[in-house]
């Protein structure tokens, strides 16, 4: 679970802040995003494990990712904006997976064809030592509350930040 989770619910070293402070200080990290420039985008992949099995969800959920930040890099590259990218995930017991499914998205290919625009293999950092993660961390706990407990608090403020183009959103998958 993200760094939302005891944030929100007031562990550890929140368990001091009054509830409406915790909350108001997650509206008030993810709003700063809201307000960065437009071209920073979000994209998230929400999986429900049985709709996968015996598929392993978090490749599922990888996959879903990198393919649409790497659609969303050709749709630059079209309109003569040419980047590479990359993947930055909070430390995970995952990273060796992940790892090997980048390295085999960019060679063999994966469902829809190869991965052309990302510059390096997905980067692992703890989420203590990076704000971008900490902000990472908030935004999938904003994600998870949405579609897990039907609160939308949170994901009310960054949801138009999903990428999208003429009025499709590219950057949230959702595999109920």
């Amino acid at each position: 679970m993200s760094n939302g989770s005891p944030m929100f619910g007031g562990r550890g070293r929140w368990r001091s802040h009054p509830r409406e402070a915790r909350h108001q200080a997650i509206e008030d990290a993810l709003t700063v995003f809201l307000r960065s420039h437009p071209s920073n985008r979000f994209f998230a992949s929400v999986i429900n494990k049985s709709a996968v099995s015996p598929r392993d969800p978090v490749e599922v959920a990888f996959e879903q990712l990198a393919s649409r930040f790497d659609k969303y890099l050709m749709r630059l590259h079209r309109n003569r904006d040419t980047q590479r990218g990359i993947i930055i995930f909070d430390k995970s017991t995952y990273e060796t997976t992940i790892q090997s499914l980048a390295t085999d998205f960019r060679t063999i290919g994966y469902t829809w064809g190869v991965i052309s625009n990302l510059s390096e293999v997905p980067l692992f950092l703890d989420s203590k030592a990076s704000r971008l993660i900490q902000l990472a961390d908030l935004t999938a706990y904003a994600i998870f509350r949405n579609f897990e407990k039907g609160d939308n608090r949170f994901f009310s403020i960054i949801e138009t930040r999903f990428d999208s183009e003429g009025g499709v959103v590219h950057g949230l998958y959702i595999l109920p």
